[in-house]
């Protein structure tokens, strides 16, 4: 059986995806910002703080795999850890202030990302895109739904 990937729309939101990552880290690379730190950052400024666990969950890593990216961060003022006032053995991760001027650096790399991706889209075709991504995404969870993590 020969398998024709064109006619793939995973195929197509693969190669998007990675071409979209792939861009966003050469506008990070000069700032010194690693993909992995901008989602740490973007998580915790859209659900204020996060278990590790919870965020190795979100960004679809292992939570050892975080550790690391969660130590050089700590080190640098970025995010801290603190103890879950209703499960001890838990830290709870949150960005600190002096985060702020990497948050917007990440604001202006990814505005420039998305401003090349949408260029020659009128606002018709971008509202028609992202209908047809948020119905993608409905049908993809509804088969495999996304188990929270406590």
């Amino acid at each position: 059986m020969q398998y024709d990937f064109h006619q793939s729309i995973g195929y197509w939101l693969t190669l998007t995806t990675q071409a979209y990552h792939r861009a966003v880290c050469d506008e990070l690379a000069p700032y010194g910002i690693t993909y992995r730190q901008l989602q740490v950052i973007c998580w915790l400024k859209t659900e204020e703080a996060l278990s590790q666990t919870e965020l190795a969950a979100k960004m679809l890593v292992e939570p050892p795999t975080l550790v690391g990216i969660l130590d050089r961060m700590e080190r640098d003022g970025w995010i801290t850890r603190h103890s879950c006032p209703s499960d001890r053995r838990k830290k709870l991760i949150r960005v600190n202030p002096a985060a702020e001027p990497v948050w917007d650096t990440i604001m202006s790399c990814a505005a420039r990302v998305r401003a090349r991706a949408m260029d020659g889209l009128s606002e018709e075709q971008l509202e028609t895109l992202k209908g047809f991504l948020q119905h993608v995404l409905a049908n993809v969870e509804a088969l495999h739904p996304v188990e929270t993590v406590a």
